[in-house]
């Protein structure tokens, strides 16, 4: 396929795929992203879905993410607002213009995540990661390059259990000793945490909270563990967009080429797109 036939797929793609903002999403909770501000938490469960699409197509746009000097922890004293006990997580996020947030599970990874590493630099974009405590304590030095380039590390336990068939002492374990590696690699404690596959407990939902972090689900899931297929995540990823999507892809727990062939393909499309990728704020006062 040629340049130009990529890029025609890609506007035929995009067409329609814009999504209603988290606002008009029920059952879902607000982020704080960017220059949005935090909404309530969520009342019942939903499952993760891409919602409704506009019916007026985009159009494409050199727009891009802010400069680095806008991520990473804050450079003035602040206090950070205490995390809830929620009863579900957070799936999507709010914030100005059409943003979304991108996340990678499992890692870090050396086969995969320095690409993926590589190729959000060179689109100078940030993304959310959420490690595992036995990757994390084996390449700390990918969790310095992610601080490094503003990237947002979160907590997905030490070991990726199914969490409720372990005991409240377990998951505290769990928890709390990625949190220390966490803090030590990337030179603060996560303030994010996502339970493995995507199942949750209130036990889960109270210790994270203890520990000072918030949960974030995510409303887009690309299904690449399952390896689909390079041209398949993508359009999934595609055909997902839109104002508030958090996307769900892996960069460690199997052969996780396709993501990263993936990602080389839809990250420049989303921004062509007009597109906002960027990462989930806690509030501050």
């Amino acid at each position: 396929m040629t340049k130009d036939q990529r890029f025609t797929r890609r506007r035929l793609l995009f067409g329609g795929a814009a999504l209603l903002g988290a606002a008009g999403s029920a059952g879902t909770a607000a982020l704080l992203v960017g220059d949005g501000a935090s909404g309530p938490a969520p009342t019942r469960a939903v499952a993760p879905a891409a919602g409704p699409r506009a019916r007026r197509g985009l159009k494409p746009s050199a727009y891009r993410l802010e400069p680095i000097a806008g991520y990473g922890p804050p450079t003035r004293r602040r206090t950070l607002v205490r995390a809830a006990v929620r009863r579900e997580p957070f799936l999507r996020v709010d914030g100005r213009g059409r943003s979304m947030v991108l996340t990678f599970d499992d890692g870090p990874d050396p086969r995969y995540t320095p690409d993926i590493l590589r190729i959000l630099r060179d689109h100078d974009v940030r993304a959310t990661f959420f490690v595992c405590g036995g990757m994390a304590v084996q390449h700390k030095d990918l969790l310095r390059e992610m601080a490094h380039h503003g990237h947002v590390v979160g907590n997905h336990t030490w070991s990726h259990p199914l969490l409720t068939t372990l005991s409240r002492s377990r998951i505290h374990a769990e928890m709390a000793r990625t949190s220390e590696i966490i803090e030590k690699a990337y030179g603060e404690p996560p303030l994010w945490f996502r339970a493995p596959y995507g199942v949750w407990n209130r036990a889960a939902f109270q210790l994270g909270a203890e520990l000072g972090m918030e949960p974030l689900g995510w409303t887009v899931d690309t299904l690449d563990w399952r390896a689909p297929g390079a041209r398949t995540i993508a359009e999934r990823v595609e055909k997902g967009a839109g104002p508030g999507v958090v996307v769900l892809s892996h960069d460690a727990g199997g052969d996780r080429s396709q993501s990263v062939r993936a990602l080389r393909d839809y990250l420049p499309a989303l921004l062509d797109s007009g597109y906002r990728i960027t990462v989930p704020r806690r509030k501050y006062t």
